[in-house]
């Protein structure tokens, strides 16, 4: 059954339309747009989402495949019950929610991914390595960074596993804002998106 909140087949849903808890970020809606372009879908896709917070990954690309296998990890007990209520809001049916920490848990989940979405955790390398293990020949795997520190260990950790066609993206965006009585562009926080794929 079609949501009723976004009856759009593009991804992009407005932030607003998420419920969200004080101090759990939500990615925002044209970083979650360029990281699905990353992930490169296909139809009937095995996705991980590790820390997938707010769970608006799993949310956009249960919508965009609905033939998709998606597993949502998430180490918080009251996160992952908000994933379910979004993933309820929009009628997205094809979400496992695994609560546990990564990568400890990761050998739990029954379906080998075609690709990794790392949006959180402690230890970004354990955590790529173990993905990588699992991770289908051909799989992307494609991760976020939001500072210089976390950028080095990832890519590094790429350039280890020998991961082919990496790429590293910069956002820059600004959004129009009202201020009082000015329309002002307010930038949102850059990130980086890193991806690359699994030799066959």
């Amino acid at each position: 059954m079609p949501s009723s909140l976004w009856i759009y087949t593009t991804p992009g849903i407005p932030d607003e339309l998420f419920e969200q808890l004080p101090g759990i970020p939500l990615t925002k809606r044209e970083i979650r747009v360029l990281l699905v372009s990353h992930l490169r879908l296909k139809p009937d896709a095995v996705l991980w989402d590790i820390g997938a917070g707010t769970g608006t990954i799993p949310v956009e690309v249960g919508l965009l495949c609905p033939h998709s296998t998606i597993y949502a990890v998430e180490r918080d007990e009251e996160v992952a019950s908000l994933i379910r209520r979004n993933c309820d809001r929009f009628s997205v049916r094809n979400v496992t929610v695994v609560e546990g920490n990564a990568p400890e848990c990761l050998g739990e989940l029954a379906d080998a991914p075609d690709c990794v979405c790392i949006e959180g955790g402690r230890s970004p390398k354990e955590i790529l390595s173990a993905a990588w293990q699992r991770l289908k020949p051909g799989g992307r795997i494609v991760s976020t960074a939001t500072n210089f520190e976390g950028l080095y260990a990832i890519s590094e950790s790429l350039a280890e596993l020998q991961m082919r066609n990496i790429e590293v993206v910069q956002s820059a965006i600004n959004r129009l804002e009202r201020r009082g009585i000015h329309q002002v562009f307010a930038a949102l926080d850059p990130i980086f998106i890193l991806s690359g794929e699994k030799l066959d």
